[in-house]
């Protein structure tokens, strides 16, 4: 079992959590280190403006001169990343930083939490992945979610019996999706959805 938890748009993320005024408005990240910076990621308050990624600056603002562009804030990115693999730690000891913003957590019959040993000692039954199969999995997920929102990032999460189908998981979900079936999940999902989730 595999959950896989998504910061959208991180690096925007990173430049405006400690600018709540901002949301409201239209912003676009660009990559200062660039030749010619193009805007990476938006809100969607810059995208219902008709700005897009590719945009230079000059370009977005001729489509609205509310738009407010940002650079990206590397510190905080790496400030996001720890904080990020810190509650998925909480979850279970095996996790990968996956990529920026993406870490995948693999959840093992071996592997109990510290609780589920304590009631382990005592004789009590327990059952395996630390109780993390099924609805509990779920619940722990979502804590993990909330705390991240306590530290004002917004996550997302997918779990499924694979890393693939949970990272896909993760990219749709609102703010957890749990996949019991990989094929029924999959099937409808259009080319576009699994070649837009590719390039994020």
């Amino acid at each position: 079992m595999f959950a896989t938890i998504y910061l959208p748009n991180v690096y925007l993320q990173a430049a405006l959590r400690h600018q709540p005024g901002l949301c409201a408005k239209p912003v676009a990240l660009i990559e200062e280190q660039e030749k010619k910076p193009v805007i990476i990621q938006l809100n969607d308050v810059a995208e219902k403006a008709g700005i897009y990624k590719g945009m230079t600056p000059s370009q977005a603002l001729a489509r609205s001169l509310r738009v407010v562009i940002k650079v990206r804030a590397r510190s905080q990115e790496k400030s996001i990343q720890e904080i990020l693999l810190h509650y998925a730690f909480t979850l279970s000891p095996f996790v990968e930083a996956t990529a920026s913003g993406i870490c995948t957590v693999q959840f093992t019959t071996s592997y109990r939490l510290p609780a589920d040993n304590r009631l382990a000692r005592h004789g009590e039954f327990v059952p395996p992945y630390g109780g993390q199969i099924g609805s509990q999995c779920y619940q722990n997920v979502l804590r993990v979610i909330e705390q991240l929102a306590e530290c004002e990032l917004r996550a997302q999460a997918g779990i499924a019996a694979t890393p693939d189908t949970s990272f896909l998981a993760a990219h749709l979900a609102k703010p957890v999706l749990k996949i019991e079936n990989a094929k029924e999940f999959l099937a409808p999902l259009p080319i576009e959805t699994l070649a837009m989730i590719g390039a994020t």
